[in-house]
């Protein structure tokens, strides 16, 4: 590594490292705390380190435990963070990745990443942090005994574990009751197992192998966090239920902590919240009811008996008299007169031993320094994305805009444990830049979420690395300290590495580098079809990354499938440059299913990943790279018709497993629901929650039952009942119930009795029986009819949960002129991109009715 301080004055520093430098964390786009550990906003920097000095001499901590994104109660994370000024956190047990995206085709592992950062997204706007556990948003279940069958208990539950003694709450608090209810069994899963959770931190016989880190920690209580005064909630009148009122205003912004906490659950967008607002919320009075589940009694509020003070702490009362003072002393328009006053806390903080929460408490120190120094820092790296073996340049900046003296004496990478030391005095209202060249190890492994680098579970992700477990996001791939002198003392401030860029429309934007192999590879779609025995031709794309990319390509597959030929070479000149690559596929002569695996050999070393990108206004953008798999799937499959309509609901891969199945798709739009728009199609599919999502179908549906009644297929996949667009599903009577949980069959393996066994459906053109119901995933189905013209829809099978009664809205089909209407609750969506063989011969069914 090679480096050199480069003083460079403000005006004459390039535009991005200067924009870097002095540009505040609120107005620095959607991942405030990447790139720049900088000055808070001018005109908002008094009543920040004002705030943060509350904060510094208070010692609460309160953990939140749900199971999903949008299961949190931002108002009272707000209030805790933002008018208690207690440490407040949210532990989402899920990703939610079993949810539906109202904004794109995400699905899934994808959709976790992207509801992710929502959360995060969620908690820079109520000031709360986020942990996360290894289970997996499997879907909805009634139970959490069911729930309990795919998470893998002792998994979870020390997951829980390592997130209390690892954040050291004083009370946790629960969403949901533990008691079996109503509610998602995922929900009372998460309540059940935090009180277990709460009884075993402590002990250091539980989760041992935690300890190397880690120490016990048992938090003071734990509550149930019930749903106010007329919100319901159980025993909410009861003397052992405590109220509290949540209201208050935002010091900084000047908010109210409703308005603070619709923003934050507006963040929630893939859900439909982006236009959550404090109407929607409520207005007025907001008391929220808590009632013990176990730890110490509580008589008026859920923080009875906590110390939230320094007292707490051995030594502490010296460091509380210094807090004391300086907020006393805190001039708003002069910050840098705190200056000695921190120093001096700093001195008193360095003779408390060593303690997580103490730990904390320097860090929070130093970041307050350095606000009331007015010094910013920011390190940007050369390139957004490294191959290994590549070198790149950092470029740190620093710029102080008070007249305090600092020295900046070095720069310390803690990730490969190097430091670079120099003394450069910082001039007040001049930029100094320091440059380091690094070069990135080859065999580096490729940037990919840490909880998607293995293969999981239905229930679980598997993470190698214990250190991850809990975090919400992947640590800064180029993690930075800058080293600096103020008085007797060492001030450091941690950062990270970004790549500066700008967008579309001009802005500035901040990404994380990523780690990337010189190819990328991609199959043209996730499942290939195929007949017993039969050979079809499988595409792969290879896209450089770099110029001159040159190797050879191969296709691996299980014993029994063929692969023609061996490998092919490949030779790319310039970055971007993509070509395509056949082999021709055999597959056995029984049905089966098989991945198969693309690989690159480039000098040696082999890369076998794809990439995706996700981008979303309010989320940064994310660099998927998964390994760069086909799922192959033989099966005995007939189609009837050739060309369908698809017009696509809240996003979803149908319209490219129907290409797979054969059919030419025509994708349609709602000005294509017309009589000329329709002809010559041989059915047409809607997609998931159209009715909820789509403001042009309502118009359209008269020429859509004109369609039918003409003679065509009509397939209509599940909607919700909340939000419909329309009131008429169909051309005969047909209802959806809100009691939803009560309308869906939660378990794949659920048995299905067909009803109507020799209907075309299930005969036309392949023979449906109970096989075709094995190898589901997730559930059966969604949103079932509740109620429906029964002189004219037929319902074709039933199915239910266990102990429940059997539930006949999945699949109703009607005679309609001369064609056929097919309502569908059945989950395709989520079965055909698996590759569930039945369900594609299911679907080849409805699709194929005719007269």
């Amino acid at each position: 590594m090679t480096g050199a301080f480069l003083p460079v004055a403000g005006r004459g520093l390039p535009r991005p490292l200067l924009a870097l430098a002095l540009a505040a964390l609120a107005g620095m786009g959607p991942r405030p705390c990447l790139g720049a550990s900088a000055a808070p906003d001018p005109a908002q920097a008094p009543a920040v380190i004002a705030r943060d000095l509350q904060e510094f001499r208070t010692f609460g901590s309160v953990l939140y435990v749900a199971a999903h994104p949008d299961d949190e109660n931002t108002q009272l994370i707000t209030y805790l963070s933002r008018g208690r000024d207690y440490r407040t956190a949210y532990l989402s047990l899920t990703r939610g990745d079993g949810g539906q995206n109202l904004l794109g085709p995400e699905f899934g592992d994808l959709l976790g990443v992207i509801r992710t950062q929502e959360l995060l997204a969620a908690r820079r706007v109520d000031g709360g942090r986020q942990f996360l556990s290894r289970a997996r948003d499997f879907g909805y279940s009634k139970d959490f005994r069911q729930t309990l069958t795919k998470w893998d208990h002792q998994q979870v539950l020390s997951d829980i574990v390592r997130v209390i003694r690892t954040f050291r709450p004083d009370v946790i608090i629960t969403r949901f009751p533990p008691e079996p209810s109503g509610t998602h069994g995922h929900h009372t899963a998460s309540s059940a197992l935090a009180i277990e959770a709460f009884r075993l931190a402590g002990d250091p016989k539980a989760f041992p192998e935690q300890l190397d880190r880690l120490t016990p920690w048992q938090p003071t209580r734990i509550v149930w966090n019930g749903y106010g005064p007329g919100r319901g909630g159980s025993d909410e009148a009861s003397p052992d239920v405590l109220h509290v009122a949540i209201d208050g205003t935002d010091p900084v912004t000047g908010a109210s902590f409703a308005a603070l906490a619709a923003r934050s659950r507006s963040m929630h967008r893939t859900q439909g919240f982006a236009n959550f607002s404090v109407a929607a919320a409520g207005s007025g009075p907001r008391v929220e009811s808590f009632k013990v589940l176990d730890g110490a009694p509580a008589a008026r509020d859920f923080m009875d008996g906590v110390d939230t003070t320094w007292a707490r702490v051995a030594g502490g009362a010296v460091i509380a008299r210094l807090a004391d003072a300086a907020v006393a002393h805190f001039d708003a328009g002069n910050p840098a007169a705190s200056v000695p006053a921190l120093l001096e806390l700093k001195r008193g903080l360095a003779g408390l031993p060593a303690e997580p929460v103490i730990d904390e408490k320097r860090r929070d120190l130093d970041r307050i320094l350095q606000a009331c120094l007015g010094l910013s820092v920011g390190t940007t790296v050369s390139r957004p994305e490294v191959v290994p073996g590549e070198a790149f340049t950092l470029t740190h900046t620093a710029i102080i805009r008070s007249g305090v003296p600092v020295t900046w004496v070095g720069v310390r990478y803690p990730g490969v444990g190097r430091e670079i030391r120099h003394r450069e005095p910082l001039i007040p209202g001049q930029a100094s830049t320091r440059t380091a060249t690094r070069t990135l190890p080859l065999g580096t492994p490729v940037s990919q979420p840490y909880w998607l680098r293995e293969e999981g579970t239905a229930g679980m992700f598997r993470v190698a690395d214990p250190s991850l477990i809990g975090l919400p996001e992947n640590p800064p791939p180029i993690s930075v300290e800058d080293v600096f002198k103020v008085g007797d003392q060492e001030l450091v401030v941690s950062d990270e590495a970004v790549y500066l860029a700008t967008d579309a429309s001009g802005a500035e934007v901040r990404r994380r580098p990523d780690v990337i192999p010189p190819v990328s590879l991609s199959f043209a779609s996730d499942v290939t079809l195929f007949a017993p025995g039969s050979a079809r031709e499988v595409n792969v794309e290879v896209v450089s990354s770099r110029a001159d990319a040159a190797g050879s390509l191969r296709l691996e597959a299980p014993e029994g499938w063929g692969i023609a030929p061996a490998s092919r070479p490949f030779s790319l000149a310039a970055p971007g440059d993509t070509a395509r690559f056949s082999f021709t596929v055999t597959a056995p002569a029984q049905p089966s299913s098989a991945a198969i695996a693309a690989r690159a050999e480039i000098g040696g070393a082999h890369f076998g990943t794809g990439r995706i990108v996700i981008s979303y206004p309010h989320i940064p953008r994310e660099l998927l790279q998964p390994p760069a798999h086909l799922k192959a799937v033989c099966l005995d499959l007939s189609v009837r018709g050739r060309s369908v309509g698809y017009l696509p609901g809240a996003g979803d891969s149908t319209a490219t497993s129907l290409g797979q199945m054969g059919y030419a798709v025509t994708q349609l739009k709602g000005a294509d629901l017309t009589a000329d728009g329709l002809r010559g199609l041989d059915a047409v599919v809607i997609g998931v929650r159209a009715f909820n999502t789509r403001t042009d179908l309502a118009a359209g549906l008269p020429a859509l039952f004109a369609y039918v009644e003409a003679g065509g297929t009509l397939v209509e996949q599940y909607n919700t009942p909340n939000g419909l667009q329309t009131q008429q599903l169909a051309p005969y009577a047909l209802k959806l119930s809100r009691d939803l949980p009560r309308y869906r069959v939660t378990d794949e393996n659920s048995a299905v009795t067909l009803l109507v066994p020799d209907h075309p459906a299930f005969t036309v053109p392949n023979r449906i029986g109970p096989a075709d119901f094995g190898g589901w995933v997730q559930e059966r189905g969604l949103d079932f009819a509740s109620e429906w013209d029964a002189d004219h829809l037929v319902p074709l099978l039933e199915c239910s949960d266990a102990g429940e009664a059997p539930l006949r809205g999945g699949l109703l089909v009607a005679r309609y002129g001369r064609g056929y209407f097919v309502y569908t609750g059945l989950s395709f969506f989520r079965q055909l991109p698996a590759g569930v063989p039945g369900a594609y011969r299911l679907f080849a069914n409805l699709v194929s009715l005719r007269k």
